[in-house]
């Protein structure tokens, strides 16, 4: 097996190229340049030179070729430009996950069929989570040992072909063990802190990104009980369904409890959780399943942001019939969820990602028909 790993200049993508190379493989490290440096360089640092440093100092410690391959006109066109257009639209996307599907294990992909003419037979990550072979050739995709860091979530929408070449080495790890790897092996990065926030930004606020790309403009903050105005907002965009900080008003708290993209309103509530206003059912489309084929059991488990938290939850797929742009029937499916309890934060444009037990099965889009809340 010749193996390309993806090296970030962290911790987690150095202990799993030391582990890899430990285990005798062929190894030739990649490290994705997609800082966005010129349209970022103002609102504060890029650490994109740093990280390649660190990536730089495990490569030479093990040997190990390395490589940078300029994304960023890629990565704008691919990730970037769509999170902006979800943000104008009202909705909360997720860069992370696009990033995934469409750009380290999308258009690396076929770099590596291009420039290197298909001799890696995998590629290796340093995602909490678990490839795991089912005897017909297909793979499963499993949660990492360490709930907390788990990552599948970030990987929900990757097509079955994608998994099939992805090595997780420290997956079936805790965070604490990857620290002890690392300390024990003098990884350069052994004390580095884990990256926050999203993969393009850094130290950026998504905050400042989305000001500077979006702009600001003042519209009404709407008492939902009474359709009243008791207060200006400086864009929707800057708010999230089930959002309490940052709202500005006294009297609370206020929590966020839709927005309206047409007029630029944001609604808010101090009543949002009143036991009347269920918020547990929500509409999934675009649905993506690793195997091909919807779950063929109903109790499912479902998580709709990053993190430990799962919901019990039922899932019913449900078919559709509509017409596309000429005039012609076609039939698509969409999943009806309901949880076992409420989430305070159900947003249009979240990835709802759902489980059976440690086996994540895939994810769809949460749709603008994603509330119950009376």
């Amino acid at each position: 097996m010749k193996i390309a790993v993806l090296v970030s200049g962290g911790v987690d993508s150095s202990v799993s190229l030391a582990l890899l190379k430990k285990k005798g493989y062929d190894l030739h490290a990649f490290y994705l340049k997609i800082w966005l440096e010129d349209e970022l360089a103002y609102l504060g640092s890029c650490p994109w030179e740093e990280d390649l440093l660190y990536a730089e100092k495990v490569c030479k410690q093990y040997g190990v070729p390395l490589t940078v391959v300029p994304f960023q006109k890629e990565y704008w066109q691919s990730v970037v430009t769509t999170t902006i257009e979800s943000i104008k639209a009202g909705r909360t996307p997720n860069p992370d996950i696009l990033c995934n599907k469409e750009v380290k294990f999308g258009l690396f992909f076929d770099y590596l069929a291009n420039q290197h003419h298909h001799k890696f037979t995998h590629v290796a990550s340093g995602h909490y989570a678990q490839i795991v072979q089912n005897t017909d050739g297909t793979v499963k995709l499993l949660s990492g040992v360490d709930l907390i860091k788990d990552q599948t979530y970030f990987l929900s929408y990757l097509q079955q072909n994608q998994l099939q070449r992805l090595i997780f080495p420290i997956g079936s790890m805790s965070k604490e063990k990857v620290r002890k790897v690392a300390e024990d092996l003098a990884i350069p990065a052994k004390n580095r802190p884990d990256s926050q926030g999203i993969c393009f930004l850094g130290k950026i606020k998504f905050k400042d990104f989305v000001k500077h790309h979006v702009g600001e403009k003042v519209g009404d903050l709407i008492e939902e009980e009474s359709g009243l105005k008791v207060g200006t907002h400086k864009g929707f965009w800057f708010y999230t369904v089930g959002q309490r900080t940052g709202i500005g008003l006294s009297g609370g708290p206020w929590y966020v409890v839709k927005k309206d993209s047409n007029s630029n309103f944001v609604f808010i509530s101090k009543n949002y959780y009143d036991t009347k206003k269920r918020r547990n059912k929500f509409i999934v489309e675009s649905l993506n399943w690793f195997s091909g084929k919807s779950p063929q059991k109903e109790n499912l488990q479902v998580k709709m942001r990053h993190g430990e938290k799962k919901y019990e939850c039922v899932y019913q797929e449900v078919q559709k019939n509509d017409l596309n742009k000429d005039g012609k029937l076609i039939s698509q499916s969409y999943g009806a969820v309901e949880l076992m309890e409420r989430d305070q934060g159900i947003a249009p444009g979240q990835y709802a990602v759902f489980y059976d037990g440690m086996n994540c099965l895939g994810a769809g889009i949460i749709t603008n028909q994603s509330v119950d809340s009376k």
